[in-house]
């Protein structure tokens, strides 16, 4: 049994948009970066596909992807704004947007699934070795002051650092492999 589809009387109508485009916004703008030259076009087309999603949003079934039809409303305004600018000197045809944007959008879901495996993966491992990960992998830390943090010798934590990014990059690919496309 399908969820309602949501309407101007529902109160939840906006709740629901907003908590769906901030989970998808960053996957979005991934998308819209493979096919506009600029971060000010992404931001400027991520707003235009923003409202459009909103004005739009009657039209979206609440249990299908959110993903691939905000997806296909950004190609059509990615689109649109590269018509505006077409006076530019260095503009692809249309087909040739459509090509990246398919590869743009594909890239974006193998990514999105590595993502939510690497989250399972880091969860499998024990406490030690997830805070030694974060420890590691904090902006503008210098590793070897946290091989001395950690009590172990430059080498020691180097291989250390090795063995487990080698086992979560093996735990990412097989759950990746075991989940459906």
């Amino acid at each position: 049994m399908s969820s309602p589809s949501p309407n101007s009387d529902d109160p939840l109508r906006y709740e629901r948009f907003v908590k769906l485009l901030v989970a998808h916004e960053a996957q979005l703008r991934s998308f819209l970066r493979s096919i506009l030259p600029a971060w000010d076009d992404v931001d400027e087309v991520m707003q235009e596909t923003s409202l459009t999603a909103w004005r739009k949003f009657d039209q979206f079934e609440l249990d299908t992807n959110f993903l691939a039809w905000t997806a296909a409303i950004a190609r059509f305004e990615a689109l649109k704004h590269r018509r505006t600018r077409s006076r530019d000197r260095l503009v692809f045809s249309d087909a040739v947007v459509e090509m990246i944007a398919n590869e743009g959008m594909t890239e974006t879901q193998v990514l999105a699934r590595e993502r939510v495996a690497l989250d399972r993966c880091l969860g499998q491992l024990g406490e030690p070795a997830r805070d030694l990960l974060q420890m590691a992998y904090q902006p503008g830390v210098k590793l070897h002051e946290v091989a001395v943090r950690s009590g172990k010798g430059v080498e020691a934590f180097y291989k250390t650092l090795q063995r487990l990014r080698a086992r979560l990059l093996e735990c990412v690919q097989r759950e990746v492999k075991q989940e459906p496309v």
